[in-house]
């Protein structure tokens, strides 16, 4: 997909305020820090679209983007921050439980984790989460920049037997910061909305 347009449309604190909008939705999902906003301004091309947090784990709120009038981009709340109560990760989590077993418009998840880091297990817990509700999905490993090339392909292997990826199953290593990744990455998506596309004729 080409980005002509992208604009923020609103930050919901439960589902309830979710947009009326037929729109397809790519979600992405991650622990705090992954760099769920930065890809999202990697992914269209602007530089603060999409706006983290001063400190991490700020993210809060499930953040819509609408990407030239076609697909709404879903930044959801990151989780596993160590510094907030167990009580208001509960609350992260409930949301997120929330917003991918009710939004009919979800037609695609975007799995981040960080490259230089071992699948946590909130991030096995997302990723078997997300395959029982046989949603789609792209496993997105980011901050591939901060790592030498050989490394980036043994962590990819890492990552992809931790999570237990099918065989043949890719995990695509992006950075926000260099752009490495980034048409690899939008091809892949390009991929699923068009199977959406046919599915729905």
């Amino acid at each position: 997909m080409i980005v002509k347009n992208s604009n923020f449309v609103k930050s919901c604190i439960k589902t309830d305020d979710l947009p009326d909008s037929n729109l397809l939705e790519v979600a992405f999902a991650g622990r705090s820090n992954v760099g769920k906003s930065s890809l999202i301004n990697a992914l269209i091309n602007r530089k603060n679209l999409a706006r983290s947090g001063s400190k991490q784990g700020m993210t809060r709120l499930i953040n819509y983007y609408d990407i030239n009038g076609e697909i709404h981009f879903v930044d959801l709340p990151g989780y596993g921050y160590a510094k907030v109560s167990k009580s208001e990760m509960n609350l992260w989590g409930k949301v997120i439980e929330n917003y991918l077993n009710v939004r009919q418009q979800l037609f695609l998840v975007m799995l981040l984790v960080d490259i230089r880091h071992e699948p946590t297990e909130a991030d096995k817990m997302l990723y078997e989460w997300t395959k029982a509700a046989g949603l789609n999905y792209i496993v997105v490993a980011t901050k591939s920049d901060k790592l030498s090339r050989s490394q980036v392909n043994l962590n990819l292997r890492v990552i992809s037997e931790k999570l237990g990826l099918p065989e043949g199953r890719k995990v695509f290593p992006v950075s926000a910061e260099t752009k490495r990744g980034i048409p690899e990455l939008w091809d892949e998506i390009d991929s699923f909305i068009m199977e959406d596309g046919e599915n729905g004729d």
